[in-house]
């Protein structure tokens, strides 16, 4: 590790903030981010633009109506749920109070 980023690190390690912002004429210019609660999968997907686009695109789906149920996709492909008692309970569960 170079001996110029020591000091850096240190301090990232000291800080109580899970983010810390640099500036430069108030102006936010880079960003240390905490990653001791970061696994890195979890780092690795959160940077990665293809994942990303497809989130997006699935919020903006929901967003729309655009939702198909579980029990139809298991309909369209002619499968039968793994576990039949997980089954009503889904299903017991989505139901609305009467």
């Amino acid at each position: 590790m170079p001996k110029e980023l020591q000091p850096l690190l240190k301090f990232a390690e000291a800080s109580e903030q899970d983010t810390v912002v640099f500036t430069d004429k108030r102006r936010p210019v880079a960003a240390f981010v905490s990653l001791r609660k970061v696994d890195r999968e979890s780092l690795a997907l959160s940077t990665n633009q293809q994942f990303l686009r497809i989130i997006e695109t699935a919020r903006n789906e929901i967003r729309a109506g655009r939702t198909i149920s579980l029990e139809a996709l298991e309909r369209k492909f002619g499968i039968s749920p793994a576990n039949k008692a997980l089954h009503a309970k889904r299903r017991r569960v989505g139901e609305r109070p009467r």
